[in-house]
């Protein structure tokens, strides 16, 4: 008698959603314990983010098997959820590449597949872009379906309400999928978090805000119930052409036990045992410099209680869970909402306070009017401490910090600083707590420090003053921030072609050192500014200075070392600062290739 082959799972049947929609729907609970399945293991390979992934493996299936994707637009809000998404629109082959260099975007991205017909890496965009893609197909004639899914608290940003109420106004057929899991990264907070909450335990969708600003409200439903999930996305496929908000509730991490009982219901990592849930990780060499900020702005908060700290939704990613053990009171996590948290912190410094807005520098974007009108303006002591300045890895362009040096060094009465080591993120976090005559911003990088000795309390620093490293004779180089390491090093290899480098820390951008400058071009043949920033930041400004004090002498050579002018793709810092020319290497090759020694100038 033969043994019965083992039949073939029902995930390896399909590789795009049109296979999917091929099954009938009393297969659609295997099939979503299969996927769940898949990505948990391809994630304990390649880490990445987790939590949110395995929290909508139903409503992925569901909105794959009711809508015809690519055609109908499905636009996943922030896009760190859409990893199911990826392994059923042809991309399972590749789904352990996922974050690593030349692998599939950790995000949602319109160049790696026509499933994916809007990029998002920052949260609430979807309802707008869906919109607009609703409104574009009426305009053309069309008949195709848009679909946003909205979540991990993006509801709290006020461009998800400029969006709603403008699609209550133009009345298009849109769904909005708000998938409520009570979580953003951290914990959901404010009282549109309250409103669901309420909204799920009496189980009714009457009198809602969303029915008073146009939308047609259905739910709250099970999320993690497939076959009701289908039910009622083919009841609104079906139903009248208007602009409906299906409302779900889901469990961050469900279907895992160790990310269903993680803090962040297991947001992200870099990779597990699947077995424990013991994440991978390598030993620490030194401690981040989001742990030192948070010891150094704690030590300023001990000796200063008008100090107070202010997230967005980014609790455990900027230190600031650390502050709000200390000091309960004076932490203020205002949601995914960096523009209200910037005028928030404004008004905080109004009454005489120094508020910390501790925001990613690739988010403090989404906030730049209010940087200007509310704060630089009126040059209101808003302290702004930027994490994640520079290249960040396996996240690739969408956040990097690539950006704040250009945009924060241009405003009037901004102080801009940049940490070399995490020593200096102590003692700039101290200058900022005792700065108050206006704007001061300091930057500083995402992983671990360079294992420096560090203060119990950082120094207050001389207001636009840098320090020479390492004294040489022949060419200068002066660092803003992290790359100041590599600077020494390129140092060291010039010193054995023959070369003689001054190394120079700049600490400030914005007001530059302008008594080091003029010493650095005087008593040297070539300046080289190196920084981890786009052009138009630390580099630009000491060429205007140079360059309008007339400085420049026949026989000087300058030379600016910024990012390049592109959105670099997602790799290791190391092959990232490869590809932007910002290794020690590079500094060497620079200064070989433009200085030429006054020797060898008078062969």
């Amino acid at each position: 008698m033969s043994e019965s082959l083992p039949a073939t799972p029902l995930l390896d049947t399909v590789v795009v959603p049109a296979d999917l929609r091929r099954l009938d729907k009393s297969q659609l609970r295997q099939f979503a314990d299969e996927l769940r399945q898949e990505l948990i293991h391809a994630v304990s390979i390649s880490g990445g983010h987790f939590g949110a992934g395995l929290g909508v493996v139903e409503l992925t299936v569901a909105l794959h098997y009711v809508y015809d994707t690519p055609d109908d637009r499905i636009i996943w809000d922030v896009g760190h959820q859409a990893y199911p998404h990826k392994i059923l629109t042809g991309r399972r082959d590749r789904i352990r590449s996922i974050r690593k260099g030349g692998g599939l975007s950790g995000f949602t991205r319109r160049s790696e597949s026509e499933y994916d017909p809007f990029g998002a890496a920052h949260s609430s965009t979807s309802i707008s872009a869906g919109l607009g893609m609703a409104a574009g197909r009426d305009l053309l004639g069309k008949d195709n379906h848009v679909i946003a899914v909205i979540g991990d608290s993006a509801m709290s940003a006020g461009m998800a309400y400029e969006a709603i109420n403008n699609a209550g106004y133009l009345g298009s057929r849109l769904l909005v999928v708000l998938n409520d899991n009570d979580m953003s990264i951290a914990n959901a907070t404010g009282a549109l978090n309250r409103h669901l909450n309420e909204l799920a335990a009496t189980n009714s969708s009457e009198h809602t805000l969303f029915q008073k600003l146009g939308m047609k409200h259905i739910g709250p439903v099970d999320g993690h119930d497939v076959v009701a999930l289908v039910d009622a996305l083919e009841q609104i496929r079906d139903g009248a052409a208007e602009p409906v908000l299906l409302h779900i509730r889901t469990q961050k991490g469900k279907g895992y036990a160790p990310a269903e009982n993680a803090a962040d219901k297991g947001h992200a990592n870099t990779g597990f045992d699947i077995a424990t849930g013991a994440l991978k990780k390598s030993p620490a060499k030194a401690p981040t410099y989001t742990a030192v900020f948070a010891k150094a702005l704690i030590a300023e908060a001990k000796a200063d209680p008008t100090i107070v700290a202010i997230t967005a939704a980014m609790p455990s990613g900027t230190g600031v869970d650390a502050f709000e053990k200390a000091f309960p009171e004076r932490t203020f996590d205002v949601g995914i909402a960096e523009q209200h948290a910037v005028t928030f912190a404004a008004g905080l410094a109004t009454e005489g306070l120094k508020p910390f807005a501790v925001i990613y520098s690739t988010f403090l974007q989404r906030a730049y009017d209010q940087v200007v009108h509310d704060v630089a303006i009126q040059n209101l002591p808003v302290r702004f401490a930027m994490d994640r300045a520079g290249l960040v890895g396996a996240d690739g362009a969408t956040h990097a910090g690539s950006f704040d040096l250009a945009y924060l060094c241009c405003l009037p009465n901004f102080v801009v600083m940049a940490a070399a080591d995490e020593a200096e993120l102590m003692h700039m976090t101290a200058t900022a707590a005792a700065y108050n005559d206006g704007p001061i911003a300091f930057r500083y990088p995402r992983g671990e420090g360079t294992g420096v000795a560090l203060p119990e309390r950082g120094e207050v620093l001389p207001i636009g003053k840098g320090r020479i490293v390492r004294d040489g004779k022949e060419v200068a180089i002066l660092s803003l921030g992290t790359r100041l390491q590599a600077a020494l090093a390129a140092a060291d290899a010039l010193v054995e072609e023959g070369i003689s480098c001054t190394v120079a820390d700049a600490r400030f951008a914005k007001p530059i050192d302008t008594d080091l400058i003029r010493r650095l071009v005087r008593h040297h043949g070539m300046l080289v500014t190196i920084e981890e920033g786009s052009t138009g930041g630390f580099g630009a400004q000491v060429l205007h200075f140079i360059a309008n004090e007339g400085l420049l002498r026949p026989g000087f050579d300058i030379r600016t070392m910024t990012l390049p002018d592109l959105f670099q793709e997602h790799d290791s810092p190391e092959k990232q600062y490869e590809t932007a020319g910002l290794a020690a290497a590079d500094i060497v090759r620079v200064v070989k290739t433009h200085f030429v020694k006054k020797a060898q100038a008078r062969i």
